[in-house]
């Protein structure tokens, strides 16, 4: 196992990082911008080092200086998180350069998946089904029309280099892609530095299933069971939950099966995740490949009992895992909420320093804020992630709607409102629902 690990990231994933290292006994070293120069990875690791300004672009995006302090304070591994260089094939092969272990998979991997048109090609090759639409690169607005036109409106216009949601727009005819497609290419250039984009049919009313897969570098790979990430604003996830209300047995098998076949096309190894669209005849889509830890990775702890941080660590360390087959039957149920620093009318994030802060007992609580945290402009609004699990999914629910009553965050606006109104909600807590939930109503 490691000695020391480098932890190139920030925030809550940062902390949550830092907490199996120090159940491991690995000694740390983060990074920070000079506006998190107290924040608690700061604080909670065995040695911190400056980056640059508050800036990502200054500071957590500079893969030349993470790599240099990385070989100034001995460390044995990088551990990237999500987000800023987690899915950057170029970062990963320099860390191999350097002679320092990238905890996720290969460069060539994270390359294969990371552009969506060359993804999509590519599985579909080996039987994946995958959303109808047009498997290339538009070389521009006309040909874009004339693909909508073929496949029929209305389309989701998407960023092949894309994430997050960035760089998606939904179209429902001809009059609206011109303004679209420009909208689209200029974000993507400006968030990924690549402006290609391409078109999908869009889905009606389709829910967002993931399936969590881990792959040794001894030939042994598992899924460990699905999350239901359908509750969407504007793509971005707001709750998941594991396992989903909507997958059958066989459902789940078929979806199990097509996604360890993807990992041993690609020759895998480490953590992923592979994102579907299921619609309501019961047909799924290969949607994308996220090839490093999710967000919402505790719903799938919670009903597992692993340490997925733990897992990637051991697999980056060349162990061979020792997992069982059925390591991905999900032991009840777990519900998670992303509680986020934004103005509930607007939901455009809302900055500033936190004054009370009080969490509840009963739940788990991923999170890196305090009674005193500045919440910089420049960085994702994400203040905690609030996790409950239960025998039942009426048991989940019930915790935590209960739990998050007794959450207190001020000195900021927050979606916590919102949130009690999800799981309020008739139609979700009777489990039907899709990616249209949040578009459809008031909460």
């Amino acid at each position: 196992m490691f000695k020391k690990i480098l932890i190139a990231n920030r925030g809550e994933i940062a902390v949550r990082i830092l907490r199996t290292c120090r159940e491991l006994g690995i000694q740390t070293v983060t990074v920070h911008s000079e506006a998190d120069a107290d924040a608690a990875h700061v604080r909670l690791a065995d040695e911190s080092h400056l980056l640059g300004p508050a800036p990502v672009a200054q500071s957590y995006l500079r893969a030349d200086r993470i790599l240099e302090i990385a070989r100034e304070t001995g460390a044995d591994a990088i551990h990237p998180g999500y987000g800023l260089l987690s899915e950057n094939p170029g970062f990963a092969g320099a860390c191999h350069e350097a002679g320092i272990v990238f905890i996720g998979p290969s460069p060539d991997a994270i390359a294969r998946m990371g552009l969506k048109v060359q993804a999509r090609a590519e599985l579909e090759s080996i039987g994946v089904p995958v959303v109808p639409g047009h498997g290339q690169a538009l070389s521009g607005v006309d040909e874009a029309r004339e693909v909508a036109a073929r496949i029929g409106y209305p389309v989701m216009l998407k960023a092949s280099a894309g994430g997050g949601g960035i760089g998606m727009e939904r179209i429902e005819g001809p009059e609206s892609l011109e303004k679209a497609f420009k909208l689209c290419q200029g974000r993507a250039k400006a968030y990924f530095g690549n402006g290609d984009l391409y078109l999908e049919k869009y889905l009606d009313r389709p829910r967002h299933i993931e399936i969590q897969v881990l792959a040794d570098a001894h030939g042994s790979a598992w899924q460990l069971g699905e999350r239901e990430c359908s509750i969407q604003r504007r793509h971005q996830k707001v709750l998941e939950e594991a396992p989903s209300v909507a997958l059958t047995p066989e459902l789940r098998t078929r979806m199990g099966e097509i996604a360890l076949r993807i990992v041993r096309h690609l020759g895998y190894v480490n953590a992923g995740t592979l994102e579907f669209l299921l619609d309501a005849s019961g047909e799924f889509y290969f949607l994308e490949m996220n090839t490093r830890l999710q967000v919402e990775h505790p719903v799938t702890e919670l009903v597992t009992g692993l340490d997925l941080v733990e897992l990637q660590l051991r697999v980056a360390a060349g162990e061979k895992l020792a997992l069982p087959d059925a390591a991905g039957e999900p032991r009840g149920h777990a519900i998670e909420v992303r509680l986020t620093a934004e103005d509930p009318i607007t939901f455009m994030p809302a900055p500033g320093t936190l004054g009370e802060v009080r969490w509840p007992e009963g739940v788990r609580v991923d999170t890196w804020v305090e009674s005193g945290t500045t919440l910089s402009p420049h960085y994702d609004p994400l203040v905690a992630k609030i996790i409950a699990h239960g025998a039942t999914r009426q048991d989940a629910v019930s915790t935590l709607r209960s739990a998050l009553e007794k959450v207190v965050v001020t000195g900021t606006k927050t979606n916590l409102l919102a949130l009690m109104g999800i799981l309020d909600d008739p139609d979700f807590l009777q489990g039907d629902y899709s990616t249209q939930f949040l578009a459809t109503r008031r909460v």
